[in-house]
């Protein structure tokens, strides 16, 4: 049996670039950052971090285009392929991606949870003043 899958948890290096296949799929393409911590021989602490191209097709790419932002928490889940190519002066090159299959958004950045609540806020401010112009309840006259 044989098994390719990757799961990481890391934080968007760059945002989503979209693009669109000839067929008129969508692919996203973007980075992700993991970071590893231990104490070394000299009880400092160590870290490690590593970078991970990550690729969206059909309508995940959409998803991350219009959801995912630099610097979000994000854990990503999916298969690890190599691709191959040949650069115009002759030169073989490889690059190493995890092809997203599923994905879960972290905590919101502080830009978009500023956006939501405003949005939140003039919900609320929307409904008080509705509320306000309507009769006023008393509890006394419901017959219950």
């Amino acid at each position: 049996m044989n098994l390719n899958r990757a799961i990481i948890v890391g934080r968007i290096t760059r945002n989503p670039e979209v693009r669109t296949t000839p067929n008129g799929q969508s692919v996203a393409s973007f980075g992700i950052a993991t970071n590893r911590f231990w104490k070394g021989a000299d009880g400092q602490k160590q870290e490690k971090v590593e970078f991970h191209n990550i690729v969206a097709w059909g309508k995940l790419a959409e998803i991350c285009n219009q959801y995912v932002t630099k610097g979000q928490l994000i854990l990503i889940e999916g298969r690890i392929e190599t691709r191959t190519w040949e650069t115009p002066d002759g030169n073989k090159k490889n690059r190493t991606e995890i092809v997203a299959e599923n994905m879960q958004m972290g905590p919101r950045t502080q830009g978009s949870m500023q956006r939501e609540s405003t949005q939140e806020n003039d919900l609320q401010n929307n409904l008080s003043q509705s509320q306000s112009s309507e009769e006023e309840i008393n509890i006394e006259e419901i017959p219950f």
